[in-house]
């Protein structure tokens, strides 16, 4: 046990957890998030796995922050092998070169979007403890889009898993939706929430805050609040690097297209654990409000736009504040008044010393509505290579630093936009942007069509609740009242 990794949350009110707690955990009781008590230095061992598949990549990195007494190595690589057999490319995650750039192509798993290489691996995280030890599972999750649907495929039929997801009304795309709502497994249950995915998530948060009922029906988290999906998203800007630099002798700056922070939070303690990352990029859409606090300091909550980049539309980042605890010294008294303040204000700011040690850590770029469509067309006539707009957003960022940062003129060193979603995810605006629609995989082209199930609720912690308790119970046999919301399944059946 000596030298193992324990977690803490980040408000300091809960210590020495084991991994398996700090995943069942999700949000810690005191609001904050989890975070490992020390961060594994690899700068002089990483080089030693760059020949290494993804999967076996996967399994070392993970088996820093889990140790073999809660998961016995040889059951941690069967876990990784089975939850990328789904992916479609046989490197996982491939980088394909276009033009001076390099795209990170996380859309080959079964949704299409950079959610897949976490979630199929926490399902089965998940499965593997609650055979071990026979406890129930429900899972609470909010999305802009991609979470959803990469929680709900990773978790569809597991045993004693029930599975909620919220995702706002009218604000994601058609095919997210349909990638939702179309999975009929008893066990998943998806509600459109009259709000934004702000609402989503403060709802999840609440629930998660009601410690009496989190422990009641075993409550567990598939955001990136769950300290699970930031550890495997790790995995594959080191897996980039041995691709891109195979002898280890360069490198790398990401354009990450950011909305929670989780994705490129992870790129974060890939630097920390020793990686030669020069720049990380914090891509955003007009919901600005982290490129706001790299350029100003000020981390200020404002209403939230509805954009083209539906998965980016968020005011407020739940990952940032893993960010901060570093940023603070690791101080969770500072972070929690800090964190306290913010929500009564909507208003958090830091020193100039501070704001400065962030703009060490992250470069930043905005990109307008009309700038993600200009990128979309730009690189179809210039390289025939199709972007999403939320990658869109990364290429712009990385093009806007273009000069600043100098980053065409680093010797052995080469700029990487994490491609987030497949095109065919928002085909109405990529159509819009070239005139046609981008290719549609099988695997999309089949939900466009089906039979939907999904509830429609208001933007409340107590109707969210009341579902949860009602739904649990009529699926434990006991009385509950059935599903009110069939209205997809209707509609696809007997037409508009």
């Amino acid at each position: 046990m000596a030298g193992q990794i324990t977690y803490r949350s980040t408000r300091g009110g809960s210590s020495g957890l084991t991994f398996e707690q700090a995943v069942f955990e999700g949000l810690a009781p005191d609001g904050g998030l989890m975070v490992p008590d020390k961060v594994p230095d690899v700068s002089k061992t990483y080089k030693g796995w760059s020949k290494l598949s993804f999967a076996d990549l996967a399994f070392e990195i993970a088996s820093l922050f889990c140790s073999q007494d809660e998961i016995p190595h040889a059951d941690l690589r069967e876990i990784l092998n089975r939850s990328y057999k789904s992916f479609t490319h046989p490197e996982i995650v491939p980088s394909v070169k276009v033009g001076d750039m390099y795209i990170m192509e996380l859309f080959h798993g079964p949704t299409f979007a950079f959610k897949d290489v976490a979630l199929q691996a926490l399902g089965n995280i998940y499965e593997y403890f609650l055979k071990r030890n026979t406890r129930r599972l429900t899972v609470i999750g909010a999305t802009s889009g991609d979470t959803g649907s990469a929680a709900i495929y990773g978790l569809r039929g597991k045993e004693n898993v029930e599975c909620f997801i919220l995702f706002p009304e009218g604000r994601v795309s058609k095919i997210q939706q349909q990638q939702m709502t179309s999975v009929l497994d008893p066990n998943v249950h998806c509600v459109a929430i009259k709000g934004t995915f702000d609402d989503c998530q403060d709802i999840v948060k609440a629930l998660f805050s009601e410690l009496d009922f989190k422990k009641q029906y075993g409550l567990g988290a598939v955001n990136s609040i769950n300290w699970a999906r930031i550890m495997f998203q790790i995995t594959y800007y080191f897996y980039t690097y041995f691709k891109l630099c195979p002898q280890c002798d360069g490198e790398l700056s990401f354009s990450v297209p950011t909305g929670n922070f989780g994705d490129i939070l992870a790129g974060y303690y890939a630097k920390r654990m020793g990686l030669p990352v020069r720049h990380l990029v914090c891509a955003t859409n007009s919901n600005d409000i982290l490129h706001r606090f790299f350029t100003s300091g000020n981390y200020d909550k404002q209403p939230v736009e509805q954009t083209c980049t539906p998965s980016m539309d968020i005011g407020i980042s739940s990952n940032f504040e893993r960010y901060l605890f570093y940023l603070f010294g690791e101080d969770p008294k500072k972070l929690a008044e800090a964190m306290e303040g913010f929500k009564k204000t909507g208003k958090l700011g830091v020193t100039p010393e501070e704001l400065q040690r962030a703009r060490q850590d992250f470069l930043s770029g905005v990109a307008p509505e009309d700038a993600i469509g200009e990128a979309i067309r730009s690189w179809d006539q210039l390289h025939g290579y199709c972007l999403d707009p939320h990658t869109a957003c990364g290429v712009h960022a990385a093009n806007e630093l273009r000069e600043s940062s100098g980053w065409p003129q680093v010797p052995r060193h080469a700029m990487v936009v994490l491609g987030t979603a497949h095109p065919a995810k928002f085909n109405e605006i990529v159509n819009k942007a070239l005139g046609r629609p981008p290719p549609m995989p099988e695997g999309l082209a089949r939900v466009q069509h089906a039979p939907t199930r999904f509830e429609v609720l208001p933007n409340a912690a107590d109707s969210i609740r009341a579902y949860v308790e009602a739904t649990v119970a009529q699926r434990e046999g006991k009385a509950g009242r059935p599903c009110q919301c069939w209205a997809g399944l209707w509609k696809s059946v007997i037409g508009n």
